[in-house]
């Protein structure tokens, strides 16, 4: 078997030089298809939290490695340290600019845990460094990053995977698969729902930035802003600049899976209603959210978005129910359940291992393993991907559109093609976003 510098050697022809930020970094020629049997070399990147999850998925596949922990954040860096000795018995190699990783030519795929101002522009520089990507929901910050995303994909050929692992729950592509055989006559709607009490995170003071913090490369492609004691390493969420608001933050999971079970792209009319009810603080967006898309064919999606006040009759933390004429059926994490137009339980499926359906900001269950097997898989094996980032971008698109439609105020009415809307001129603001100068995400 040939070596994986002699790979690496093959795979890197061609290569030519890009920038960004002022680093000059290597654009590697489309790789070959690894073997069946090659290890696979990561780089996690942000790994606060949600990282965690994707470490210990990595560590559960024998001929793959962590070659890279990366963090601005000294101190989420020396923590992580501290959990990935405990954990996966080794600690990788630290580093706190990602564009130094990329460098690296063992390195074969990065897992992208940052703020979602990062998720796109991080993902399309490593495919341009020649790496596979594993990247978190919301795949995108705006509209215009996600169609970057997406023609970043098809120009570097690399294999990107998004993060919303239900799409590797062997219950729910049971009951897709079921759906489209009729278990449930015509399937007409899909019920999205997401239910918290998260605090106040009250009006924050401008301090100085910690000395463990590189606030200049964790704001990176975002416009500048002051540092303040209320943003990192979390509050970031629900601050404009940074995030996009809990129907990407937990939406994106539960609108895609009705998506994939109604069997429905773009929509054509968005409507949003909803506010900051309950704390006077620095959150920018609603706290408690209703959206609800219509498609061709008579089909619906609604999403309620419970974040500050658990919905009542109360409900599991997260989930989408499936509606049709002859019945219904629950998905979630951890199972399907099959019920008669009466409610009548007919048939429950639980998938197997340790799952979270729960609204810690970890998530880690078994359902990552799988997705990260299957992300594996496409990479030595060229196997299809459960979430290729050509179909997740839609799930991110319907996010997008949600928030468009609650800023407007109005009905909005989409072009089902491009996902851009037709009647307002407000909502499209939105398309695309300010960048720091030298930031701005290009192909």
């Amino acid at each position: 078997m040939n070596s994986r510098r002699d790979f690496v050697k093959k795979t890197a022809t061609g290569t030519v030089a890009m920038t960004m930020g002022g680093l000059v970094l290597p654009k590697i020629a489309q790789a070959q298809i690894l073997g069946a049997n090659d290890q696979i070399n990561c780089a996690v990147i942000g790994v606060r939290s949600r990282a965690k999850a994707h470490v210990m998925a990595i560590h559960q596949d024998a001929n793959a490695k962590i070659l890279y922990n990366c963090d601005v954040d000294d101190t989420i860096i020396e923590a992580h340290n501290t959990w990935c000795q405990e954990n996966i018995g080794y600690v990788p190699n630290v580093e706190k600019d990602f564009r130094k990783i990329l460098e690296d030519k063992e390195v074969d795929a990065v897992f992208i845990a940052t703020p979602e101002h990062w998720h796109a522009p991080m993902a399309i520089i490593a495919m341009q460094a020649g790496k596979h990507v594993y990247v978190e929901k919301p795949c995108s910050h705006n509209p215009h990053e996600n169609d970057l995303l997406v023609a970043a994909q098809k120009k570097y050929g690399k294999k990107v995977q998004m993060g919303n692992q239900q799409r590797s729950s062997r219950t729910s592509a049971m009951a897709v698969e079921d759906i489209k055989k009729g278990i449930i006559g015509e399937v007409y709607k899909g019920e999205a729902y997401y239910s918290n009490n998260r605090g106040s995170i009250g009006n924050g003071k401008k301090v100085e930035v910690p000395k463990t913090l590189d606030w200049e490369l964790w704001q990176g492609p975002a416009p500048r802003k002051a540092y303040r004691d209320n943003i990192h390493p979390y509050n970031w969420h629900w601050f404009r600049n940074w995030g996009t608001g809990e129907i990407h933050n937990n939406g994106t999971h539960e609108i895609d899976v009705c998506r994939w079970a109604l069997g429905v792209d773009l929509p054509e009319t968005v409507t949003s209603f909803g506010g900051k009810y309950t704390y006077n603080d620095d959150w920018e967006f609603v706290d408690n959210q209703q959206v609800t898309y219509t498609f061709p064919g008579n089909k619906f999606i609604t999403w309620m978005g419970h974040s500050r006040g658990i919905m009542k009759p109360e409900r599991p933390g997260r989930g989408a129910t499936i509606y049709g004429s002859k019945g219904s059926i629950e998905l979630s994490r951890e199972s399907y359940k099959l019920y008669d137009l009466g409610g009548n339980p007919i048939k429950f499926e639980f998938e197997q291992g340790q799952q979270s359906g729960s609204t810690n900001t970890m998530g880690m269950g078994g359902l990552d393993v799988d997705h990260v097997k299957n992300f594996f898989n496409a990479i030595r094996k060229n196997e299809s991907l459960n979430a290729d980032i050509a179909d997740a971008s839609i799930s991110t698109m319907l996010c997008h559109l949600g928030n468009m439609a609650q800023d407007a105020g109005h009905t909005l009415k989409v072009d089902s093609q491009t996902g851009k809307v037709l009647n307002s001129d407000k909502a499209m603001q939105s398309w695309k976003r300010e960048y720091e100068k030298g930031w701005e995400p290009k192909l």
